[in-house]
């Protein structure tokens, strides 16, 4: 199944280069994959993905190993950030 999976701010490295200046990368995923899974191959660790929404759903960190990812849906995620 495919998915779109956006890593944004300082995660935007994880992606290959050509994907850095979208956002975004198109993923081949087995069935029944995980958000956890995803993270987890992208080589993030969990507590690096402070905001994580699918289809613009957020996904509670405790939730990440249980949600499983559907085909067309768009995973997106963000760096804890501060701000003033």
């Amino acid at each position: 199944m495919k998915i779109t999976l956006k890593l944004f701010a300082s995660l935007s490295i994880r992606l290959p280069a050509e994907a850095r200046s979208s956002h975004c990368l198109q993923l081949d995923l087995d069935p029944g994959t995980t958000v956890l899974a995803v993270i987890q191959d992208m080589g993030l660790q969990s507590g690096e993905c402070a905001i994580v929404l699918v289809d613009g759903v957020w996904v509670a960190q405790a939730d990440l190993g249980t949600k499983v990812l559907e085909e067309g849906q768009a995973l997106a995620i963000w760096p804890p950030v501060a701000g003033g």
